[in-house]
This record gives C-alpha cells, structure tokens and sequence, in this order.
C-alpha cells in the first residue's frame, strides 16, 4: 500500500496540535483538502492522524525521483548483475554494522550468505546504516503471517517514493494520474474490524486529496455513507485488497475511478475480472513487500510479474541459497532497493516464483507467497499448491485458505461472503481430491493460504 502513515497517533487528536506539524508544506488550499475529507456529511469517524512529514526540498527531491523512476530500463540478465551493484555492496559493507561485521567486501554478490525476516526480526538496529538520520526516521511494525514480528526503519522520502513506482505501473496500462489541488487523488481501502484511518495530502501531487478509509460498517454513521462518501470525493486511483475490494463490489457506488490498486494479498483472475467488469478500469495487481516496497505488477502480456524498480535485483534462490536455472522456481530473493534506511543484500522474502527474461525486462512467473506445498490427490499422487490456485482462477473470492488433514481430507475455507460460490469451488477441485469440505472462514486479515498436517507436503 502506498504508505502515507506516516506520524502517527493513536487518537485523532494525536500527539501534535495541527496539521501542519504532520504535513510541513501544508498551504491553504491543503487544508481546504483535508476539510473536504473530513466535514463531507457522509464522511467515515476518523480514527487517527497522520501525514507526509515532507519538507520543501523534499517535495522537489521526489519529483527528480519520480522522472528518473519512470524513465528507467530495467535489463539486466540472470547472473549479471546490473552496474550499480558493485558500488552498492561497498557501500553497505563500509555503513551497515551487520554486513561490515562480516568481514571485507565480497568479490562477487553470490559469496554473501541470504539474509531471512528472521534476521531482521532478530537485530533489525544492525542493518541501518551508520549514517541514517535518526531524527527524521520512521519506524513502523508488520507482522506478516511468518510469525516474526518486524520493526522496519524508514523515512518520509522513502514513503513518498512508493508513488513513483505506482506511477510506472499504472503506466503499464495506458492510466497517468493527472488529480492535483482540489481534487482528491487516492483513497485506500481497509476492511477490518480495526483499522488505521486518515486523511492526508499528497504534496508532489499539487496537495491532492489521500485518505486511508475502513469499509467496516462501525466506522460509519451510517452503512450507506460509504458509497456516498467514496462517490462524493471521486478519488482517481482506489487501491485495496481482495477483501477490500469485496466489499466494495456490495456497495452502490457510481463513481468510476482511473484504475484500482491490488496490493498485499493474491488477487485472483475471476475476482480482477469481476472488478473490471464493474468500475470499467484497469486492476492492477501489485506485489509488495513492507521491507521493499513495490517490486512488481502483473500484466498478461509479459505472462507474469514485470519488475518497477531499476536499482533492485532478483535471484531465485533454492533451498540452500544457490541460485536455480532460469524458469526454475525458488524463494525470491532481493539485494538493493530504495529504503535507504534499510539496504538489503540476499534477502529471502519468503514468496516463490521462477525468473524469466524478454522483451519486458525480467519477470516473475508464477508468483506464490510463502513456501510451495504439495497436496495429496485422492489417487496418490502429489501436486503443488499453485495448481489448486490454478483450479480457482474462474471464482471471484477476495480470501480463501486450502488445508490437508493428516488423513488427506481437504478442508477449503472461504470467507462468508464468497459461501454462494462454495459448490463451483468443490466441483473446481474434485478433480483433484473428490469431495471436499467447505467451511466459513472468520479472519478478516491476512492468512496462510496453504497448510497441510502431512509431513510429506513440504515441496
């Protein structure tokens, strides 16, 4: 998600007094934005405050960013790594205490041993450089479904960055976001019974309107203010997750936005093709990571994932941390990035895929988060989890989980508003394990998708 949270408190009236101390540059016309946003008569209750934090110069420095983002060709080839690197992996070694204490400098990227979210988890402070400016640092805390919680260090230039990269993907498709002062340029969407929200401007956009909504009905006066509402402030780009994004297919909104924005979870074909279908826009499926920000957006053309960002390089990794063949899959693992407050060399992040090269640059095929698992069919055989994903695409579901009892029976859960499509789902998977059982499932939040209780499941 584009992340705008930046300052942030717990109550709307937070820690600091005005706007201003969370947005710096706030003009006149900013604070008419975020009057706008608050006083609509169908606004959401508000439940904190929150900012860019950007100062002038600031401002200035991500627009030179973003032309430099979007202009950029990403191409480099497998074991080849791009130009910058060398003078990346020196940079490290002398700055960041973790890699320096290591020893010299490697010769090559593939002699440095992968880093995990264990790692970070376990001594995050040692991975920021020396030189990072801790006055001006964001702190914020994931927990992610790998059961390590993660403090990740920050600042408000690398948050502002997150738009450059949104910029380059929407590209992709033909939309350029044009929303400037006066208008409001993003809204994103949560859905969950808590829920961080806000209302923001973004500065390198003429102070346009941002605001971090909760679709969740308590946090609204009334349930039919959410269309209202979204419809009132007509947001150029909405950006959510399949949950989110469920839920707004329930509401009677008229408003059709530039593009929506997938972000954090799988989205599934049949629920893109559902949201296009209804908003008439491009859906653009993002795959971002809270330690990297946006790595890649789907597009059919190229047959999977194209890589956004131009100083960041991709190995597929195996078990022990070799690289694989090209087309062959493995853990995705990242070195470089834009958080310079966060360089990462070799880290593994947990998600799978295989690599290839053409003429869109490098792409991630068959894209997977957390490690592949294989399932038991009912006449023995095995077979990976992104077959079962395979089998789904036609279903427009937002949230779903597959899990293996010790017996080989198959429990498929969805959640409640996806239970009409429970009978499509079994006759999906008959094939492959005969009948199976569906339950309702009740997490509004991230899950692990794939689980099994048989010993043999770890691909």
């Amino acid at each position: 998600m584009m992340p705008a949270a930046i300052s942030q408190d717990n109550l709307p009236g937070g820690a600091w007094a005005t706007d201003l101390d969370y947005c710096p540059t706030l003009s006149d016309a900013g604070r008419r934005m975020l009057e706008h946003l608050r006083s609509h008569p169908a606004a959401p209750v508000y439940t904190n405050r929150s900012g860019n934090k950007l100062l002038a110069h600031e401002v200035e420095a991500l627009r030179d960013y973003e032309r430099e983002v979007m202009d950029a060709v990403i191409g480099w080839q497998p074991g080849e790594p791009p130009a910058w690197m060398a003078a990346f992996l020196r940079q490290a070694w002398v700055s960041v205490p973790h890699y320096r204490a290591c020893g010299s400098p490697p010769a090559r990227l593939a002699d440095v041993p992968p880093i995990s979210r264990a790692d970070l988890a376990s001594d995050i402070a040692s991975f920021v450089p020396d030189d990072a400016d801790l006055a001006r640092m964001i702190n914020f805390q994931t927990t992610g479904t790998t059961g390590h919680p993660l403090l990740i260090p920050s600042h408000p230039l690398v948050a502002g960055r997150y738009l450059a990269f949104h910029k380059r993907a929407l590209r992709r498709f033909g939309v350029t976001l044009r929303h400037g002062t006066g208008q409001v340029g993003v809204m994103l969407l949560g859905h969950q019974r808590r829920c961080f929200t806000y209302v923001s401007v973004t500065p390198a956009m003429g102070e346009s309107g941002l605001a971090k909504l909760n679709l969740h009905v308590d946090d609204w006066h009334h349930p039919d203010d959410r269309a209202r509402y979204l419809d009132a402030m007509a947001p150029e780009l909405v950006a959510g997750d399949p949950i989110s994004f469920a839920e707004l297919l329930t509401l009677p909104m008229t408003h059709r936005p530039a593009a929506l924005m997938s972000v954090s979870m799988m989205l599934l074909p049949g629920m893109r093709a559902r949201l296009e279908q209804r908003f008439n826009c491009p859906v653009l499926d993002i795959y971002s990571l809270n330690e990297v920000g946006p790595v890649a957006v789907f597009d059919e053309a190229a047959g999977g994932h194209v890589l956004l960002q131009h100083r960041l390089y991709v190995e597929i990794l195996d078990g022990e941390g070799r690289p694989v063949p090209q087309g062959v899959r493995g853990e995705i693992t990242v070195t470089g990035g834009f958080n310079f407050c966060l360089p990462l060399v070799r880290y593994r992040t947990g998600d799978y895929a295989s690599l290839a090269h053409g003429p869109h640059g490098p792409v991630l095929l068959g894209l997977a988060g957390r490690s592949p698992l294989r399932y038991r069919t009912a006449s023995g055989e095995w077979i990976n989890n992104i077959d079962i994903t395979h089998a789904l695409k036609p279903l427009a579901i937002a949230l779903f989980g597959v899990h293996q009892q010790q017996d080989g029976a198959v429990v498929l859960r969805l959640a409640p508003g996806a239970m009409a499509q429970a009978g499509q789902a079994r006759a999906l998977l008959a094939p492959f394990f005969g009948a199976i059982t569906v339950e309702v499932l009740l997490a509004e939040d991230k899950i692990i998708q794939y689980t099994s209780d048989l010993q043999e499941a770890l691909a």
